[in-house]
C-alpha cells in the first residue's frame, strides 16, 4: 500500500462527506465539481494555506505539526480512531523494517482468565484481528478457531468468508463492514505488514463486499457495543460486548460478551455449556 495515495484517499474521503452547510461555510456561488468540501475550504477551516493543505494532501508537505494534525481532525469532524489513522499516515516509515514482527503468544495468565470466564464467551485477538485464544462459549457461538489451522485463526476471515456467518451473525452486514474498518486502522499502523496484506488479498478477491468497505477507508476501534448471533441448538443470542487492552501488550485485546443475569441469553448459555460440558462429551 503506496503512503502517499493511503494519505491522499482517507483525507478526500474525510472531506468528501462533509457539506459546506454543515462546515457554516458561505456559499461563494461557484460551481461544485467535487462531493463535500473543497481543498481550499479544508485549508480555510483549518487554519492553513491552501498550498499547504494540497502538499499534505498528496504527501508532499512532510513532519506537520501537532497543532496542524489537531487542526485538520477539528476541520474534518474526526473521531479519535480517525485521528489516530491520521497521524500512522502521516508517520509511517519509507521502508519495510527488515526483521518481521514475532508471532504473537498469549501468557498463562490470559489463558486461565479465558478459562475463568466460563459463563460468557471471551477471546484474545491479536493483530489482524488473529484469534489468538478463545475459551470454550467463545467457540460454540462463533466458530470452532481451535480446530482450524492456526494461520486462518482471524475473526474477519470468519465474518467475512465463512458462509456460515451470515446465518449465524446477526446485522451480519455492519459487523462484517466495522470488521474491515478495524483492519483499516491497523494497516495504518503496521503498513509493512506482509500477513496484513495477505489477508487484504484474500478478502478482496473472495469476499464481494470487502473493495467497497475498504476502500471508503472508514476505521474504527471497537470497545464495546453489542452483537447478536442465532445459534442452530438454543437459538437466538445477545450479548453486550466489552473490549480491553491487554495491561503490558497494547496489541492483544480481550473481547467478553456479557449478558445480562437471567435474561433468556444467560438460560440460553448455560443450557449451552451444560450441553457441550467435556465430561458429557
Amino acid at each position: 500500500m503506496d503512503a502517499n495515495s493511503e494519505l491522499a484517499d482517507f483525507l478526500r474521503t474525510r472531506r468528501a462527506r462533509i457539506t459546506p452547510d454543515e462546515a457554516a461555510l458561505p456559499s461563494d456561488g461557484r460551481i461544485r465539481r467535487v462531493p463535500g468540501l473543497r481543498r481550499d475550504e479544508v485549508a480555510r477551516l483549518a487554519g492553513v494555506s491552501t498550498e499547504y493543505y494540497t502538499r499534505l494532501e498528496q504527501g508532499r508537505a512532510t513532519n506537520p505539526s501537532t497543532e496542524v494534525v489537531e487542526a485538520l481532525c477539528r476541520a474534518l469532524r474526526m473521531e479519535p480512531a480517525e485521528c489516530e489513522h491520521l497521524r500512522d499516515l502521516l508517520a509511517r516509515p519509507a521502508r519495510a523494517r527488515r526483521t518481521p514482527a514475532p508471532p504473537q503468544r498469549v501468557r498463562p495468565g490470559l489463558h486461565l482468565m479465558l478459562h475463568t470466564l466460563e459463563h460468557v464467551p471471551a477471546f484474545i485477538l491479536g493483530r489482524r484481528t488473529d484469534v489468538l485464544a478463545s475459551n470454550r462459549l467463545a467457540r460454540e457461538v462463533l466458530t470452532d478457531f481451535d480446530a482450524l489451522p492456526a494461520t486462518k485463526r482471524n475473526l474477519a476471515r470468519y465474518y467475512l468468508l465463512d458462509p456460515a456467518a451470515r446465518d449465524q451473525v446477526g446485522d451480519w452486514e455492519r459487523i462484517a463492514a466495522e470488521t474491515v474498518a478495524v483492519l483499516r486502522l491497523e494497516a495504518g499502523r503496521h503498513p509493512h505488514d506482509r500477513q496484513l496484506a495477505d489477508l487484504v488479498g484474500e478478502l478482496t478477491v473472495k469476499s464481494p463486499e470487502f473493495s467497497a468497505w475498504w476502500n471508503d477507508h472508514r476505521v474504527l476501534r471497537r470497545t464495546h457495543g453489542t452483537k447478536r448471533y442465532h445459534h442452530p441448538v438454543v437459538g437466538d443470542l445477545e450479548f453486550a460486548y466489552e473490549s480491553f487492552q491487554v495491561p503490558g501488550d497494547t496489541e492483544q485485546t480481550l473481547c467478553v460478551y456479557n449478558v445480562e443475569p437471567a435474561s433468556p441469553t444467560a438460560e440460553a448459555l448455560r443450557l449451552l455449556s451444560s450441553w457441550t460440558a467435556p465430561d458429557r462429551a
